[in-house]
């Protein structure tokens, strides 16, 4: 990355420079000027590159909300070169990119942006997972989840999609295991609760309970998509009603 570069060179500058006007008894002296030097380049480039990513990404996501997707993954594609700059830039965008393409259902396109996507954005990771399971590739899958828990492993809807996909390919006592686990990072997780549950007995899994999050993974057909989205709008009209 350009910014460890820059600022490493800096402060190799800084210490040569002090060894060789005090000397090398000053070795001490040296080191603290280049690490004070490593620091503040490192710092003061990283912000530069943050504010000129935001003045992309901002306008890109609001593009994306809006649902002109055409413009904001133009211009996140513009952002890529900066991840020469900074570590991570470059695999968040990607994550990015990947997940609007995949929430479009544009599977292929998606898929290797999501490979090279963030492994602490969980959501795209889940993408992925799945993304190796309809691929019948079970052990990228399995190795996709189990980075994505390490990284984030509060995130109930990750726990449950990884038992999901885990059930989908005929492992329901990997899938116990690993819903139990979430149950037992967050005890009072009432639909990982249900679902440990239906895993036990055999059952389908039941994941409405993570409403529109668990939607975008393109799991259910969208013949029960359209149900649900009937009985909110029946619900919502009878709210009027009253």
């Amino acid at each position: 990355m350009y910014n460890l570069l820059i600022s490493a060179g800096a402060a190799i500058a800084v210490f040569l420079v002090v060894i060789l006007a005090a000397g090398t008894s000053y070795w001490w002296a040296a080191l603290l000027g280049a690490m004070i030097v490593f620091m503040a380049s490192f710092l003061i480039i990283s912000r530069i590159i943050t504010k000129k990513l935001e003045a992309i990404m901002e306008p890109a996501m609001k593009d994306i909300q809006a649902q002109r997707f055409e413009k904001g993954i133009r211009d996140l594609k513009a952002a890529l070169p900066y991840g020469k700059w900074q570590i991570y830039v470059e695999s968040q965008i990607n994550s990015a990119i990947g997940m609007v393409y995949f929430v479009r259902r544009e599977f292929a396109t998606a898929f290797p942006y999501l490979e090279k996507g963030f492994f602490k954005n969980w959501v795209t990771m889940g993408m992925l997972g799945v993304t190796y399971m309809k691929k019948n590739k079970h052990d990228k899958m399995k190795e996709t989840f189990d980075k994505a828990l390490m990284a984030s492993p509060k995130e109930s809807l990750l726990y449950a999609l990884y038992g999901y996909c885990l059930n989908e390919i005929g492992e329901n006592v990997k899938a116990c295991e690993i819903v139990a686990k979430g149950v037992a990072k967050l005890p009072g997780d009432e639909n990982l609760k249900q679902n440990l549950e239906l895993l036990r007995e055999g059952k389908k899994m039941k994941m409405k309970g993570y409403g529109e999050m668990w939607l975008q993974f393109h799991l259910e057909s969208m013949a029960t998509i359209q149900k649900q989205q009937m009985a909110a709008m029946g619900g919502k009209r009878r709210i009027i009603r009253k």
